[in-house]
C-alpha cells in the first residue's frame, strides 16, 4: 500500500518521521544495489529475548512506513555475530564441560551442547529464525560466520587492511593505555587452537592480504585477513558491516551511542556512507533499574505471552522508544487495554494522516483488524477476581450472558484475553487479595446499593445507570471525597485497592451476582472464601 508523501508528511507518529529521513538519503537517485537494507543484530551466545524482538518490530515499522511512502524495494536482514569467540559458558546450559573446553571459539566451531544442531552457534541461530518466524517477521537471516567465509567482506576488509593506521587511529584514542599496547582491529582465527585471538599484530602484509600476529605461545603466525581467517573487533566489525553490506538503516540501544560515531568513522574509511542510526533507551525495572540478566529483574517474553497477547507487547514497543521505559509485570493490563483502545479508535477515525498516528496501524502493518468488543482486559481480570476461575470457561459463562451474540468462535481475540487473564489473576491477583469488612457508612451505602440492584431493570444503558446510581450513592452519604467509597467497593467487594468501573463490572458479572456478592458482606461472610 502506497501513501501520498503529502500525507505521510502530516504524521507525527515515529516510524514515519523515520522513514521521511530515510527518504531523503535517497532523493536524487536510488541506491545502486537496487534496494533500501535495513539492518539488525544478534549476539546468539544466548538466546532470543525481549529486546530481539523490540528491536526487530520497530525496525519494521520504519521498513513498512518506508515502503508506503516509496516505490524502492526494501530488505531486512538480521545479521547473527555467530563468529564471536565464547567468552564464558552461558548458565543453564547443558553440558557446561564440553563448552568450557572450547572457550574462545567462534560459537560456530563449538559442538552444540544440546545435540540437535551442527555447532552451538548454528543451534542458537535456528532459535532466532525460529523466534522471528513465530511472529511472523519478513527477513532474510545473515551469519557472520558464513558471509565471512564465503569472501563477501573480503573487499572491505582489504581496505580495512590498507587502512590499517586509519583504523588504529580512529580507535587508540578510546582505549586504556595498557590496552592500546596490543590492540588490533583484525582478531585471527588460531590455525594451531581454532580460537579468535585478542592478538598482538606485530606487521600487516597488505600486497599479501595478511597479518603477522603473535600466537599464544608468542612465536608468530601470519594469516589472511579474508575467507574467514581474520575477524573484526566488534567495534570495527560494525562499521564495516555497514560498508560491505550497503546498509541503509539500523538501530541500537543506548548502550552503544558512545560507540556510534566509531561504527560510522569505521564505515567511511573503508569507504561506506553510514547508514541512517536510531538510538533507543533501555527497559528499566519497577524500581526504575536497568534490566540485566545477571539481576533477573526483568521480563522474558515468554512471560510476557503468557499473560498477554503478541499484540500489546508491540504496543509497549511502539510508545515512545527513546524513552526509558518500566517494564515489570504489573504493566501487562494496561498495555493491553491501551492497545484495545487504539484499536476502537482507529476504527472510527476517518483522517487518514490521523490513522497513520495510531499505534495499531504500525503493529498490523496498515491493516488492523476490526475491534470484537468492547470488554478490556482489567474488566475481565476482576470478573476473574470474584469469580475466582479455574479456566476461562467460567469467564465465558459471564460473558456470555452479558453478550449472547459472543462465542469463543465468533471473538477468538476474547477468548485469548480470557485465557490470559485467568493466568495472570493466579498469579499476581490472586496471591495480593485482601477482603476487608465494610465500616458501618459503608454498609449503610451497600444496603441502599443493594437495594437498587433488586428493583434495576436492565436495559440497554444499564452499565450507566448503574455507574450513574453508585455515583448518586456516594454523593448522598457523608465519604467527603468519593474516590473513598469506590475504593471501599474495590476493598470490599474485589479484595484490592483498585479496580473497574463498577457499572461495567456489574452488568458483565450480573445483577443477581452482585447482589449476592453484597448479601455476604452483610451477613459478615469472608470473601476470600
Amino acid at each position: 500500500m502506497t501513501i501520498g508523501k503529502h500525507i505521510a508528511e502530516q504524521a507525527k507518529s515515529w516510524p514515519f518521521q523515520e522513514a521521511l529521513a530515510l527518504l531523503k538519503r535517497y532523493e536524487k537517485a536510488p541506491p545502486a544495489k537496487g534496494y533500501v537494507l535495513f539492518e539488525t543484530g544478534y549476539g546468539p551466545s544466548g538466546l532470543p529475548h525481549i529486546g530481539t524482538f523490540g528491536e526487530v518490530a520497530r525496525t519494521s515499522m520504519v521498513r513498512h512506513a518506508f515502503s508506503c511512502i516509496s516505490d524502492i524495494p526494501t530488505r531486512l536482514i538480521a545479521f547473527s555475530d555467530d563468529m564471536d569467540g565464547l567468552r564464558k559458558v552461558p548458565e543453564n546450559l547443558p553440558n557446561p564441560e564440553m563448552i568450557a573446553a572450547n572457550i574462545g571459539k567462534p560459537l560456530t566451531s563449538i559442538p552444540d551442547p544440546f545435540g540437535t544442531h551442527a555447532s552451538y552457534g548454528a543451534h542458537m541461530n535456528a532459535k532466532l529464525c525460529e523466534f522471528l518466524d513465530h511472529f511472523g517477521f519478513e527477513y532474510k537471516f545473515k551469519s557472520a560466520t558464513a558471509t565471512y567465509k564465503s569472501g563477501e567482506f573480503d573487499e572491505t576488509l582489504l581496505k580495512l587492511l590498507e587502512r590499517y593506521q586509519e583504523v588504529m587511529d580512529l580507535m587508540l584514542p578510546t582505549l586504556g593505555e595498557e590496552r592500546q599496547q596490543t590492540y588490533s582491529p583484525f582478531l585471527p582465527i588460531s590455525p594451531r587452537s581454532g580460537k579468535v585471538l585478542l592478538a598482538k599484530v606485530v606487521e600487516t602484509r597488505v600486497n599479501k592480504g595478511t597479518i603477522v600476529y603473535e600466537e599464544e605461545d608468542g612465536t608468530l603466525e601470519e594469516v589472511p585477513v579474508t575467507g574467514g581467517h581474520c575477524k573484526l573487533q566488534w567495534k570495527p566489525d560494525m562499521g564495516m558491516r555497514w560498508a560491505a553490506l550497503g546498509v541503509d538503516y539500523e538501530m541500537y540501544g543506548k548502550d552503544h551511542l558512545t560507540s556510534a560515531e566509531l561504527y560510522s568513522g569505521i564505515c567511511h574509511i573503508a569507504g561506506g556512507t553510514p547508514p541512517n542510526q536510531f538510538c533507543y533507551e533501555l527497559f528499566l525495572d519497577e524500581k526504575g533499574q536497568k534490566i540485566s540478566k545477571s539481576k533477573g529483574n526483568g521480563i522474558t517474553i515468554d512471560e510476557w505471552l503468557r499473560y498477554a497477547p503478541q499484540e500489546s507487547l508491540a504496543y509497549y514497543m511502539f510508545q515512545s522508544p527513546r524513552r526509558a521505559k518500566r517494564l515489570y509485570f504489573d504493566i501487562i493490563p494496561q498495555q493491553v487495554d491501551d492497545y484495545l483502545t487504539f484499536l476502537e479508535k482507529y476504527a472510527v477515525e476517518t483522517d487518514e494522516a490521523k490513522r497513520l498516528d495510531n499505534p495499531v496501524w504500525h503493529i498490523h502493518n496498515g491493516n488492523p483488524p476490526k475491534p470484537e468488543t468492547g470488554l478490556k482486559f482489567s474488566l475481565l481480570l476482576n470478573l476473574a477476581s470474584v469469580c475466582n476461575p479455574h479456566d476461562k470457561s467460567v469467564l465465558w459463562g459471564f460473558i456470555s450472558r452479558y453478550m449472547p451474540e459472543a462465542t469463543p468462535e465468533t471473538c477468538p481475540f476474547l477468548d485469548r484475553l480470557a485465557g490470559y487473564a485467568v493466568s495472570y489473576y493466579h498469579d499476581f491477583i490472586k496471591p495480593k487479595k485482601q477482603y476487608r469488612a465494610p465500616t458501618e457508612l459503608e454498609r449503610t451505602a451497600l444496603t441502599e446499593l443493594r437495594g437498587y440492584l433488586a428493583v434495576a431493570g436492565k436495559g440497554d444503558d444499564f452499565a450507566a445507570e448503574v455507574q450513574n446510581r453508585i455515583y448518586d450513592i456516594g454523593k448522598s452519604h457523608p465519604f467527603g471525597d468519593l474516590k473513598l467509597w469506590f475504593g471501599a467497593l474495590y476493598e470490599i467487594l474485589l479484595g484490592q485497592p483498585t479496580g473497574p468501573r463498577m457499572g461495567s463490572f456489574i452488568a458483565l458479572y450480573g445483577r443477581e451476582q452482585t447482589i449476592e456478592l453484597i448479601d455476604r458482606v452483610l451477613r459478615g461472610e469472608s470473601l476470600a472464601t
